[in-house]
């Protein structure tokens, strides 16, 4: 606990020393207590919210994050970084997520830079440092400050700080862009990010709060979290999500039995015999 508190306190000496900053905020666990923690430390003329409002992020958590950044009391804008606009980009290269951070922080960065803020931070975490992240060379090359990591909180440290403050978000699942859905070299197009969105819509509506559902052409493959599994093959359930997906444009729809995972499309799993039950 102690270790925690000192941690926290670098942390806020380090949005002291910064000033006047505006905060990539996407309403997740850690954006979230990075705005906050801004807000406290700084006060509100001296942090700015920016959304991006890309196609990649479902409109649920677009519309969630603006109402919360105006539960905090974070002045709040939205920028459309036009990602789908660079060929790279929509092309899905195993980089892909370093051309839509380029992209999507220089747009961040240009709309900060109009209001008078100079530093801009987004919300990595000591995890991430460990994790396959191609985004993390954009955000250096941009000049882009990750003051959770530098004061290397954990996930799990930046959820127990975040009920200790009474956050909405402290036991929020992760977020990841819906194009994390779409396997390499498959092109990235609204219609597919709008398909997929619409597909974890009805997992969320039927009770299942941390779900992917992976894009494989007329394949859906859901990624439950291994205690929800057993739930989707109740034979009612099953039928209803199965119908659903397919009214979403989906051919078949699959079952992984190895659960969710982070970077399950960056897995050698992916062409080595995939473990999937049909639902």
């Amino acid at each position: 606990m102690q270790d925690l508190t000192l941690r926290e306190a670098r942390l806020r000496g380090r949005l002291q020393a910064l000033g006047r900053v505006a905060v990539a905020f996407s309403g997740g666990v850690d954006s979230t207590l990075l705005l906050r923690l801004a807000l406290e430390t700084l006060g509100r003329d001296r942090v700015l919210a920016v959304l991006a409002d890309t196609p990649s992020l479902p409109r649920s958590e677009r519309d969630e994050a603006l109402r919360l950044a105006d539960r905090l009391g974070a002045p709040c804008l939205t920028v459309d970084p036009g990602e789908l606009d660079d060929p790279v980009y929509a092309a899905n290269p195993p980089d892909r997520c370093y051309h839509c951070k380029r992209r999507l922080f220089a747009a961040i960065i240009r709309a900060a830079a109009e209001r008078g803020f100079t530093h801009v931070l987004d919300g990595n975490n000591a995890d991430d440092a460990a994790d396959t992240r191609p985004g993390r060379r954009a955000l250096q090359e941009l000049g882009v400050a990750s003051p959770l990591l530098e004061a290397e909180l954990t996930k799990a440290e930046i959820r127990a700080i975040s009920r200790r403050l009474g956050l909405p978000t402290a036991d929020k699942p992760a977020l990841a862009c819906l194009a994390s859905r779409i396997p390499y070299g498959t092109p990235v197009t609204r219609a597919i990010l709008a398909q997929i969105e619409r597909a974890e819509e009805v997992l969320h509506a039927a009770g299942f709060a941390l779900c992917r559902v992976r894009h494989h052409g007329d394949v859906a493959r859901i990624e439950l979290a291994p205690e929800a599994l057993p739930r989707l093959l109740d034979v009612t359930l099953r039928e209803q999500v199965t119908r659903e997906l397919r009214a979403a444009g989906y051919r078949y729809v699959a079952l992984d039995l190895q659960g969710y995972r982070t970077g399950s499309l960056n897995s050698s799993s992916q062409t080595s015999g995939q473990q999937s039950l049909p639902v």
